[in-house]
């Protein structure tokens, strides 16, 4: 009896945060209909800001997985001075508010010494795809980074030494023992940042207002129009949202 009670406990208390984290999602669809679906999916401005926003959601995890590999590996593999610092650098952008984060992005490139060293090669970050890029990037990247650096951490050290003595250099046995070995993280994190990135507002709004990634069109619209105009297109950006979603679990369920 004791034992069944506590199973039913158990599925009750499933049941409401189910019931929380799915009834808004089909309420969604549900409230705005087929027709206005269909509209907005035809929408050329909400076709042109999905497309900004997974492009450059997509550009901010490329940049990442080249940058940010490095970095995981390095966490993973070395004991150094100040590697907890470092994890913490890393895992920041996850603890403070988005907007927060919109700030001291504008306030570090914007119209300051560094973004004018950054304008001298042609790149601005206000009012550009690189500041929506940025944005996302600062704040997604951590997904990336720490999925990897598990990832490392589950590779057996003892792989990498036997591709050493058989006299492959550092480099390779990077490339083909150890990045092999944790793809799986790697995809998975890599995937989960860049659908991240996808819905990435506060700190996006405050760097870049224009050109509108899907969010920042929503926000727009429901200030604008209000919430007739608004949730057709947050129903179709959920929509992706779950597509996305879909072919993380996919691929990585596939992953060996």
């Amino acid at each position: 009896m004791k034992s069944k009670s506590f199973v039913v406990t158990l599925v009750c208390l499933s049941f409401i945060i189910v019931f929380f984290l799915s009834v808004p999602v089909l309420k969604m669809f549900l409230g705005v209909g087929s027709e206005k679906l269909l509209t907005t999916i035809k929408d050329g401005e909400v076709l042109s800001s999905i497309w900004l926003t997974m492009k450059v959601s997509a550009w901010a995890m490329v940049f990442v997985l080249f940058t940010g590999l490095p970095l995981a590996y390095i966490i993973a593999r070395y004991e150094f001075y100040g590697r907890s610092f470092i994890e913490a650098i890393v895992d920041i952008p996850i603890m403070i508010p988005h907007t927060a984060a919109g700030i001291a992005l504008l306030t570090t490139f914007g119209d300051t010494l560094l973004g004018d060293f950054f304008k001298f090669f042609g790149i601005e970050f206000v009012g550009t795809e690189y500041g929506i890029m940025i944005a996302m990037m600062f704040l997604s990247a951590p997904f990336l980074i720490n999925s990897a650096k598990d990832g490392f951490r589950k590779v057996d050290v003892k792989l990498e030494n036997v591709a050493r003595t058989l006299g492959a250099n550092p480099i390779s046995v990077f490339f083909k023992i150890t990045i092999p070995n944790a793809k799986k993280d790697i995809i998975n994190g890599a995937l989960m940042m860049w659908s991240r990135g996808l819905g990435e507002f506060g700190a996006v709004v405050i760097l870049v207002y224009h050109p509108m990634t899907t969010p920042v069109l929503i926000f727009d619209r429901f200030n604008s129009y209000g919430l007739s105009f608004s949730a057709p297109v947050a129903a179709v950006i959920i929509a992706y949202s779950v597509v996305v979603f879909l072919i993380v679990r996919f691929i990585t369920s596939k992953l060996k």
